[in-house]
């Protein structure tokens, strides 16, 4: 081997950067548990501690020394599945910055495209494009863009804006450019607020050009209050209110009418005009009085006073606002109360009749007008600060600019002297609604008192002085792991890998002896370049990121086990050590089947990485890493252990004892017994395509169809279908609940409200699960059972969502990945063999894998005892199957062309048979090495993966079969008569 000592050089270095990029999560991580022995498990304490010592030295490595904040910035990051935390995907409305870009124009075309666009949105389809289509298709030429009452408005005219004679090829790319401008400034409003959130390393980019944000927040562990901080727009408003009394007339006239439509025909009492009073009472005679008969009045808890109309149960205020929203309800309002708006506040506690706590909403009429919009909002406001009132409860100072200041003086005036009062309004909830009674606030300063808690005050700040997104940002997928589900997580791949890793290598020095020896010296050089490349370039470590470093440990002896088997035989053809180890690294040895073999990973990996998410990618990223560092260690590494050899003592033989003779003379006709291949394969695609498309059909996952997943630990074993049943009851549709490992733990999947966005919904749905299923536990309240927090044994452990808008995406982009990866193999097998029959042979195998895995997990999802999911892991493992199917029949696809080329003699079939039979130890330790590791991760693995793990351990299987039995014979059957001819009569005369 030429420039070994360059080699041996750059494999030192390599090898001392990366224990020095190691050595920082070595440190970070005994920092760390020395932070939890010392809070004793309070993860607010354990924050504290490592945050006071955060510029403190804690490595010294003579030369230079880092602080524990400098530490761990350079460290492996975990992923949520292994630190637990949030995970959130935002989709920044698209809709409604193209609204605020026309200035709310009422054009008739511009409102249905809207519309259209929304309706009409498919998978991997932008909205913006999809407007554009449907605007040119709406107004057919009659409308521009640039038209005055819609872009070419006063906020979009000057220079770069949209002027009254652009065509609208030259508007989209104008709106293009703004919507651009608007995603990134929601960017930049949502990276303040996560940075002043105090969360450590958290994540956040942006998504290509879709609108879409990942936010990922390690540690983090209030789910509800995250959510809210991300999701809301921090529309802070002030709203004149109206007092009960102006109102009264209209709830008492609303309930009259409401029971023409809501009551049952049957006597009623006649309530008179005035007697709201009355009805609001807790009186026992007016409650059986109002009981059953007062369709609006029957759902209030409490009387209200002031501002507050009155008290209601958060359940009904889905029905009071559909009345309120009906023509024949609203007509009753007065001339000057036309444009009321009818909002509730956060949620609060009152005593019942029986002086019990009950949680209750109040009802608030804001005084609206034609264009909705508030008396002051807050973008006036420069400057906000949580602090304390006078009475030591938590609020908000503001600051306003000149002209807030101006109409905050106006607004507390008006207030003052007509003793009404004034509403704050964040996202359309009201906080507060003060009155004035020390006359007109000048100055601009004031303060936001409520029903606030600390961390609310904090937030609310935080959200004002970060800004208001442009647009509402939705969450549409979300993940949710809890902390001891991540260490759980940590625990069975760490313990998969130990195991995996010497069983490799427990079989490498059983097969092939010293030689393996080699090779597991080059393995472990391998695992730390593979560690040090992730910590250098600070990628993130998740769980299918583990079982990619499992596999690599397979995929790393394959290229030794390759040049081994070759090397073999060239010393049974009687060449000198020296010599066979010289031909078995040459182009013609093992270096060919290699190239070839990694390529075809390679491609499967990058085509994962693109058009995977989250975990996904790490687990790409991973095999792509692991296939750079396994080449260069396999070829490099072990070659100079064995040159080394050949120096000294020269006794290898690539072989032991027990093994020396293994797969050698061995004669079977492959070709022979095509036929029965061919109808056992036909029957396997058959029955797997009828149970696909007609029996059973495909378990798809929330990633492709939406909708909620909770993982959920019980406090005893339950019956999975008896609380199926409870709570499709709950939630009025059906919900599926598997167990999922242990009697005591679910897996729990609703479609409930999955296409209405919202931190309101996701909120709702926690608050369902939590009312139908805390009968299981005896002391355990919302916050516990649904947010995450160090030593948590019950509850929900994990959680997801995925929106129905980006379960499309992934489903197109899995059609597209599994299609891609297949398209690019065969271009690249026809142009590496130069003809289109060894493509043929490859994909026929590869695409009778796919269907053969896609079969059983149809077949067998309904009893397996672990979960069989069609999700972005099973296209992960699909792809995976593809790369790795790839590498037996290009193995034996290139001892078919060596041997074309060589002079071997005898029958086409004989040359391909020859061909097979002579890989044949290559092709079955290769597979072996995959099984051994697959099995291992699939035993100790964890439950999260292990369907993830079954669909490659069946693929494997089955792509071990397909190279032999499949790929080879439609090579034989596709190849000319011709061509046959012209290769038998060139071997024969030779």
């Amino acid at each position: 081997m030429q420039n070994k000592g360059l080699i041996k050089f750059f494999a030192i270095l390599f090898a001392l950067v990366s224990i020095y990029q190691l050595s920082f999560t070595y440190v970070a991580s005994n920092v760390k548990s020395e932070a939890k022995a010392i809070a004793g498990d309070n993860p607010d304490k354990e924050l504290k501690y490592l945050d006071s010592i955060g510029k403190e030295k804690v490595l010294n490595l003579g030369f230079t020394d880092f602080t524990y904040n400098e530490v761990k910035n350079k460290q492996i990051n975990k992923g949520l599945d292994l630190e637990g935390g949030i995970n959130v995907i935002l989709q920044i409305s698209i809709k409604d910055v193209l609204k605020g870009l026309a200035n709310n124009s009422k054009n008739p075309v511009f409102n249905k495209s809207l519309a259209d666009a929304t309706a009409n949105l498919e998978g991997n389809k932008s909205y913006l494009d999809k407007f554009f289509e449907a605007f040119d298709a709406n107004s057919n030429g009659t409308t521009k863009l640039a038209s005055p009452e819609i872009f070419a408005n006063r906020n979009l005219q000057g220079e770069g804006g949209i002027a009254f004679e652009m065509t609208d090829a030259q508007a989209q790319k104008v709106i293009r450019k703004k919507v651009d401008e608007s995603i990134e400034s929601a960017y930049k409003v949502l990276r303040e607020r996560i940075d002043k959130f105090g969360v450590t390393q958290p994540n956040i980019q942006k998504l290509g050009a879709t609108g879409r944000i990942l936010v990922e927040l390690p540690g983090a562990k209030d789910v509800d209050r995250i959510k809210k901080l991300l999701g809301g727009k921090a529309q802070l408003e002030f709203w004149e209110t109206y007092k009960i009394e102006e109102i009264g007339n209209f709830l008492v006239a609303a309930n009259e009418a409401l029971k023409k439509t809501e009551v049952k025909t049957k006597e009623t009492k006649t309530v008179a005009k005035d007697s709201l009073n009355a009805l609001l009472t807790d009186t026992k005679d007016s409650t059986e009085a109002k009981k059953g008969n007062n369709p609006l009045f029957d759902k209030i808890l409490g009387q209200g006073g002031g501002p507050v109309l009155g008290y209601f149960a958060p359940k009904d205020t889905a029905v009071v606002n559909e009345y309120f929203k009906r023509a024949d309800i609203r007509i009753l309002l007065g001339a000057d109360q036309h444009y009321a708006k009818f909002v509730w506040s956060k949620p609060t506690t009152i005593k019942d009749a029986k002086q019990k706590d009950v949680e209750v909403v109040e009802l608030y009429a804001l005084k609206g007008n034609r264009d909705n919009v508030p008396a002051m909002n807050g973008g006036l406001v420069t400057d906000a600060k949580d602090t304390f009132d006078q009475m030591g409860k938590p609020a908000v100072s503001m600051q306003m600019n000149s002209q807030g200041a101006k109409v905050w003086e106006e607004l507390t005036g008006r207030a003052f002297s007509q003793k009404s009062y004034i509403a704050i309004v964040l996202d359309n909830i009201v906080y507060s609604a003060p009155g004035v009674t020390s006359g007109p606030i000048a100055g601009g300063r004031s303060e936001i008192t409520g029903s606030f808690d600390v961390a609310e005050t904090k937030d609310l700040a935080n959200v004002l002085n970060a800004g208001k997104l442009p647009a509402s940002a939705d969450i549409i997928q979300s993940t949710v792991v809890g902390p001891s589900l991540g260490q759980a997580a940590i625990d069975a791949g760490t313990m998969s890998s130990v195991i995996g890793f010497l069983l490799v290598c427990l079989w490498m020095v059983f097969y092939y002896g010293k030689a393996g020896w080699y090779a597991n010296l080059a393995l472990l050089l391998n695992l730390l370049f593979l560690f040090g490349i992730m910590a250098s370039f600070g990628f993130v470590l998740t769980l299918p990121g583990i079982a990619g470093i499992v596999l690599t440990l397979g995929t790393a002896v394959d290229a030794n086990i390759i040049i081994f088997e070759r090397a073999k035989e060239e010393l049974r053809e009687g060449k000198s050590l020296a010599e066979a180890v010289a031909a078995s690294y040459g182009w013609h040895g093992a270096m060919r089947s290699i190239i070839d073999a990694n390529v075809t990973h390679v491609l499967t990996g990058a085509i994962l990485f693109i058009f995977g998410t989250g975990p996904i990618k790490g687990f790409a990223l991973t095999l792509l890493i692991g296939i750079v560092t396994s080449m260069f260690t396999s070829i490099f590494i072990a070659r100079i252990f064995i040159d080394r050899n050949i120096a000294g003592k020269g006794d290898l033989t690539f072989s032991t004892n027990i093994t020396k003779n293994w797969f050698t003379n061995f004669h079977f006709d492959f070709i022979k017994i095509k036929k029965f291949t061919y109808i056992f394969s036909s029957i396997v695609v058959v029955v797997s395509l009828v149970s696909i498309f007609f029996v059973n059909g495909l378990d798809e996952g929330v990633d492709f169809v939406g909708g909620r997943t909770f993982q959920v630990k019980f406090e005893k074993p339950v019956d999975a279908t008896v609380v199926s049943d409870e709570l499709s009851a709950a939630f009025g549709t059906p919900v599926e609940a598997k167990i999922l490992g242990d009697d005591d733990q679910l897996k729990i999947t609703t479609k409930y409200k999955i296409k209405e966005d919202g931190v309101a919904v996701d909120e709702e749905v926690n608050q369902k699960l939590y009312a139908a299923l805390k009968k299981y536990y005896t002391n355990t309240s919302y916050d516990q059972f649904t947010n995450s927090y160090n030593g948590k044994t019950v509850g929900v452990l994990q959680a997801s969502k995925v929106g129905a808008s980006i379960s499309e995406d992934i489903k197109t982009n899995s059609y597209w990945a599994v299609l891609g990866a297949m398209a690019a193999i065969f271009l690249y097998l026809m142009v590496s063999f130069r003809k289109w029959q060894y493509s043929l042979g490859a994909i026929a195998a590869v695409a009778h894998d796919v269907i053969f895995v896609l079969g059983i997990y149809s077949l067998c999802y309904k009893f397996m005892p672990f979960h069989m999911e069609m999700d972005q892991h099973f296209i992960a493992a699909i792809l995976t199957v593809i790369g790795y199917s790839m590498n037996d029949t290009v193995i034996v696809f290139d001892r078919i062309r060596e041997f074309i080329i060589g002079n071997r003699k005898g029958s086409f079939e004989d040359i391909v048979n020859a061909s097979i039979n002579t890989t044949l130890s290559r092709t079955l330790n290769t597979s072996l090495m995959m099984i051994i590791v697959l099995l291992t991760m699939f035993i100790f693995g964890g439950e999260s993966i292990r369907g993830f793990i079954f669909a490659m351990l069946v693929g494997i299987v089955v792509g071990t079969y397909s190279s032999l039995f499949i790929a080879t014979p439609v090579l034989v059957d596709t190849i000319s008569k011709d061509d046959k001819h012209t290769i038998e009569d060139k071997h024969n005369k030779a």
